[in-house]
């Protein structure tokens, strides 16, 4: 090269190698610009396709759910083509009942009424003490203010059920009125015998304690619910039934 062109090659070459430089720094950006414009529109379609599987796992396990929930109404029903059901879902629990009161979100607009059984697969859990269109109140087994007829479906010795708060505490009611002939034992499994608000042969629990009444000199029981409360969620209303009678209301002192 010539001098000259050596001088205005050394003069011009920092301010070339600032503009390219320059130039590969916004080509750079641009392409940055453009694979994170990219790689955002690609990330937003992700996040839809993540969020609709999510939703669609949610509906099959919903789905699941019911199935069960549903399957496990089969057998009931079959043994009772007379019962009618409303499934319903537990909205709100009454914590200043000591007898598991809880409201359900079906009302007369669903078909329940005043005093309609409430069970699961399980057995019964109680009936509807209040209503309105939408929502209900139920009053479970544990309460005194239930009273239900029932009997031992080995031995057939019949008495009544209804709750106390001394059981409630542990969860358990009371079958009582028993005669002393009676041959109940621990282990036998207690029904409703049909009389009242309660259609037959609903499971109410097990006998886990025999006992002598000494005011009245006869013989009650203890019961386990075969209803486990407190993981208690979802239950069946039965709104009809073949031979459905008046309420049998009390209060177990």
């Amino acid at each position: 090269m010539s001098p000259q062109a050596n001088i205005v090659g050394a003069v011009t070459a920092p301010f070339v190698k600032l503009g390219t430089s320059v130039k590969n720094a916004i080509e750079d950006a641009n392409t940055r610009w453009n694979k994170g414009s990219e790689l955002a529109e690609e990330n937003k379609k992700l996040r839809d396709e993540l969020a609709t599987l999510r939703e669609q796992l949610v509906d099959y396990h919903s789905a699941i759910a019911d199935n069960e929930f549903y399957k496990n109404y089969l057998k009931i029903k079959d043994e009772n083509p007379d019962f009618e059901f409303c499934p319903a879902m537990i909205i709100s629990t009454d914590a200043d009942d000591v007898y598991g009161g809880f409201t359900l979100d079906v009302g007369t607009r669903q078909g329940a009424s005043l005093y309609d059984p409430v069970i699961t697969n399980d057995g019964l859990v109680g009936y509807i003490t209040e209503i309105g269109l939408t929502t209900c109140k139920v009053t479970t087994i544990l309460s005194p203010s239930l009273i239900c007829g029932a009997f031992d479906s080995r031995t057939n010795d019949s008495g009544a059920v209804s709750g106390n708060s001394t059981d409630a505490k542990d969860g358990n009611t009371k079958f009582f009125n028993l005669p002393r002939t009676c041959s109940v034992a621990v282990g036998d499994t207690i029904v409703t015998s049909g009389n009242g608000v309660f259609p037959e042969k609903l499971v109410i629990g097990t006998i886990s304690k025999v006992n002598n009444d000494p005011v009245t000199s006869s013989l009650y029981a203890i019961i386990t619910p075969a209803v486990d409360f407190e993981n208690l969620r979802t239950v069946m209303v039965i709104t009809s039934f073949a031979g459905r009678g008046n309420e049998l209301i009390g209060e177990n002192k």
